[in-house]
């Protein structure tokens, strides 16, 4: 989801029968008269994300791509329903419509939101003019935002029933260990050391509360009126409850800043290195500062938000490498993972 101008025409492939959509969505709320102008958001790799324009009245639609089988990498009940168990008591995710289990209408479950106005920062773009001042500014109000999202009672959102309780954290090593053994392909190195190192150093959990598992700069929505002010966080396809400093780590690993070397910037995906921005180490101590949690052994936890970067791109490339996606974006991602495992081993060596 991004500004109305980043959204194009869509793809044959991605194409779905606009019609049936918009007499089941009248069922739900009122529209104006007339279908709605669709257009698709391009980027990501996950779920597709469309623009129903009407007179008057922008929308969302989401659902998994085209072919997706297994719900459970693509779950739009529970993406749908985290999000509406947030809204009463975290004002920053969108507002949901309905949600469409019939899967004989787009061949698969999806669901309908309003959309949020404002700007979404991009790649190499804060998209609004920023002094130095001011940008340091907003990265302390990103992480205010998580923090405030980090101090919701997952009870109170009635999402407690997410947890699976202690133990988030070695579930977690566990589980990426095995993804990328899984997706491993010729090109890319064994990273075994990288995860002995982690199953040997991992912390108990410090907590269990709802974290967003994609936590950026590019999932943010910044007031139209005011860009130092953050009013919607999107894509909750990862949402759960865990151990926050696990989410605060998996972010931070997205966090490209200006003095790092010139091969990690070149595959940065949000404006962090933008002129006058917080650096990593200021924000794990502002966000320890405002929460009162413990350092601790942060090098755990940023090899971890690394390494399962890592294995994301693995898992991506894994499909193109086999040809279950012919898709020229994810031709060189091998090359980051490598570059990824090696800065993992290089904060270990330092640790």
């Amino acid at each position: 989801m991004e500004t109305v101008e980043g959204a194009r025409a869509v793809r044959d492939e991605d194409s779905f029968d606009v019609p049936a959509v918009d007499r089941w969505l009248r069922t739900h709320t009122d529209l104006p008269d007339g279908p709605p102008e669709v257009r698709q958001f391009s980027g990501g790799a996950s779920n597709l994300t469309y623009l129903l324009r009407y007179a008057g009245r922008d929308l969302i639609l989401r659902r998994p791509p085209a072919g997706t089988k297994a719900k459970s990498a693509h779950d739009m009940g529970r993406e749908y329903r985290i999000q509406a168990g947030l809204a009463p008591v975290f004002p920053y995710v969108p507002r949901m419509v309905a949600h469409c289990t019939d899967t004989g209408l787009l061949g698969s479950e999806f669901y309908v939101m309003e959309r949020i106005a404002g700007t979404i920062p991009r790649r190499s773009e804060l998209g609004v003019e920023l002094t130095p001042e001011q940008t340091r500014q907003l990265g302390f109000t990103l992480i205010d935002t998580l923090v405030a999202l980090h101090q919701v009672d997952p009870a109170q959102a009635g999402l407690a029933d997410l947890s699976r309780g202690d133990g988030y954290v070695e579930r977690q090593v566990h589980g990426w260990s095995e993804r990328y053994r899984k997706a491993k392909t010729w090109n890319v190195g064994g990273a075994e050391k990288v995860m002995t190192w982690l199953e040997a150093n991992r912390p108990a959990d410090v907590g269990s509360r709802v974290i967003h598992n994609d936590f950026r700069l590019d999932n943010v929505v910044l007031d139209p009126a005011d860009p130092l002010k953050v009013v919607g966080v999107l894509d909750w396809e990862l949402a759960t409850i865990g151990d926050p400093l696990m989410d605060l780590g998996s972010g931070l690993a997205y966090w490209v800043q200006a003095d790092d070397d010139w091969a990690f910037r070149r595959f940065r995906l949000q404006p962090s290195d933008a002129p006058g921005m917080i650096t990593r180490d200021e924000i794990v101590d502002y966000y320890c500062e405002q929460t009162g949690v413990e350092r601790g052994n942060w090098a755990f936890y940023e090899v971890f938000g690394l390494f399962r970067l890592a294995v994301i791109a693995q898992q991506i490339y894994y499909r193109y490498h086999h040809k279950q996606t012919r898709n020229p974006r994810f031709k060189n991602l091998w090359l980051p993972v490598n570059l990824l495992e090696r800065r993992c081993r290089q904060i270990i060596r330092q640790a």
